[in-house]
């Protein structure tokens, strides 16, 4: 280790579907947060933790900052998206240079009393050079003093210009990880995430957000992991939608999910998926502690 070795806590915020995850996966190197092109896909915080001889970055990808509060897994997701603001060492305001507008605006209001904010102006790869620029001035315009970083997370391009810039921001300590973690959650927690991303890119209705899942069993054996796992629903025809014709929709699901889950474990996995319903659990403060929405520990 570096005698400036550097260590401390990157918190990824803004509204939803700005790129936070895709962000953080590409930084540390491994998909750790699930992605999908639905706003509010991501309800937890996660951790993404990178680790060299000089530094560990440890990002924490949060939940899309948003005015929706009709549900209280909307108000748990707003929480735990803004409680990073005091206790990260760095907080990067994501923003996409495609849509900034008046919810972007607002986020940057409520952060322009900190010193330990760096712009981040993602999706720079849908627009031509000429257009970014006046964007850029823009967005610049309305967050004085802060230094503002075109990207692109899901090409790479400017991405290790930004992790230079987030690493000298960090403040000299040591390492609060192991070099070899990557992240703080549990297999069992990915792999209920991982559920959950193939259902938000399979169905084209707005039925995921009325969706979660809990893993029931995760038994790992010599030769493969058994993964039984519930898909929740608010009703009946819910359930139907997520089952399909003759099974095949619930039947791709699962494919889908298990190809991802055997690439992390670098192993044979059986999983099985059921689908239940408990109504309205998304407005219930019991069911969301059930399912891991708390304010504590998130692991499913």
């Amino acid at each position: 280790m570096s005698d400036a070795f550097r260590c401390g806590y990157v918190a990824l915020i803004g509204k939803p579907n700005t790129g936070k995850s895709t962000l953080m996966n590409a930084l540390v190197g491994e998909k750790l947060s699930i992605t999908a092109h639905r706003p509010q896909t991501t309800r937890h915080q996660i951790l993404g933790i990178k680790t060299t001889e000089d530094y560990q970055c440890i990002f924490v990808d949060t939940p899309g900052i948003h005015d929706e509060k009709r549900k209280a897994i909307h108000r748990y997701m707003n929480r735990a998206a803004t409680s990073m603001f005091d206790d990260a060492d760095l907080i990067c305001v994501m923003l996409d240079i495609t849509r900034f507008n008046q919810d972007d605006e607002k986020i940057l209001r409520r952060v322009s009393d900190y010193d330990n904010v760096l712009i981040v102006v993602n999706k720079v790869d849908r627009l031509s050079r000429e257009d970014c620029l006046p964007r850029m001035q823009k967005i610049s315009e309305h967050a004085p003093g802060f230094e503002c970083v075109p990207v692109s997370a899901l090409t790479g391009d400017n991405l290790e210009r930004l992790e230079r810039l987030i690493v000298e921001r960090l403040p000299i300590g040591v390492a609060q990880f192991p070099d070899d973690q990557l992240t703080d959650k549990s297999m069992r927690f990915i792999s209920a995430e991982i559920v959950r991303e193939k259902l938000f890119r399979t169905l084209k209705q707005e039925l995921p957000y009325s969706i979660t899942v809990s893993i029931d069993h995760y038994v790992e054996e010599a030769d493969i992991t058994r993964i039984s796992a519930t898909i929740w629903v608010e009703r009946k025809s819910q359930k139907a939608i997520v089952i399909g014709k003759s099974g095949k929709q619930l039947k791709k699901i699962g494919s889908l999910a298990r190809t991802d889950i055997e690439h992390l474990l670098g192993g044979k996995v059986y999983l099985q998926l059921w689908v239940k319903i408990r109504a309205d659990w998304a407005d219930d403060e019991q069911s969301l502690a059930a399912f891991g929405y708390s304010d504590g520990s998130q692991d499913i």
